[in-house]
């Protein structure tokens, strides 16, 4: 039996799959590197063809075709127009119809520049914010399929004040303040926020940080021993935990 990426109820599952899968935006999906849904892919693959055929319709209709003779014959199309115009008089019109060109070219890289610059901050927003906040939740214990889940919220109450992340209430305006009361709220305290408004992003035992626990400690309650230790090296029970937890041995090697 092959196994699908999505059942639409648990009751679905065959038994012997059901640890392989964790309930998300009211379906059950598989929790497998590299897994996604074939949906998706279909329509991914769809979209491609036609990108692809639109692509070589273009260099059809443009085969043969110059753009550095194209160009070089409009500016003598416009030197032309221009003589006839100042010989005819018309200073004025010539005049104008060199400053609308100006312009259009200051436009041009005025937009040019503004892309730029909004990429920019997109970069810097997911180096900042996006990242930031992926590290501090992985240490939490977060679901690696709940990572976009996260950024997205992270992304609605962070933004880049003077290149560090601020919160900000609802309004936009207001900070939104942490612990202390005095200074805003840090990705630290929004992520530990998150364990207990949001535990679906986290694995069961994220609460008691076991996720981000390397000491091992089997005195603690939740506590996982971190098999990637140098102290607690063990390469079978590394084996068993990717076999059935891939998440959070990764996240264990991360942290050891």
């Amino acid at each position: 039996m092959a196994l699908k990426f999505k059942f639409k109820s648990k009751d679905e599952i065959p038994a012997e799959y059901l640890p392989l899968y964790a309930e998300r935006d009211g379906a059950w999906v598989a929790e497998i590197e590299g897994a996604a849904d074939k949906t998706k892919l279909d329509e991914f693959r769809t979209s491609n063809v036609a990108l692809l055929k639109e692509n070589e319709e273009i260099k059809q209709r443009y085969a043969g075709i110059d753009p550095e003779e194209v160009r070089k014959l409009v500016e003598e199309k416009r030197r032309l127009e221009e003589a006839q115009q100042l010989k005819a008089g018309e200073v004025d019109k010539v005049v104008e119809n060199r400053i609308k060109g100006l312009r259009g070219d200051w436009e041009k890289q005025v937009s040019t520049l503004s892309t730029q610059l909004d990429a920019a901050t997109a970069q810097l927003v997911a180096i900042k914010i996006d990242q930031g906040v992926i590290t501090t939740a992985t240490k939490r214990g977060l679901r690696p399929t709940a990572m976009p889940d996260i950024t997205a919220r992270a992304r609605t109450i962070f933004r880049l004040v003077n290149g560090v992340p601020t919160a900000f209430d609802a309004d936009g305006k207001t900070v939104r303040y942490g612990k202390d009361g005095l200074t805003p709220m840090t990705l630290e305290e929004w992520v530990d926020a998150q364990v207990s408004e949001a535990p679906h992003l986290f694995e069961s035992n994220a609460g008691g940080g076991a996720a981000g626990n390397g000491s091992g400690g089997a005195g603690n309650k939740g506590s996982v021993k971190n098999w990637f230790r140098k102290d607690t090296w063990n390469l079978t029970e590394q084996m068993k935990l990717q076999k059935s937890d891939p998440g959070l041995a990764a996240r264990l090697k991360a942290a050891a």
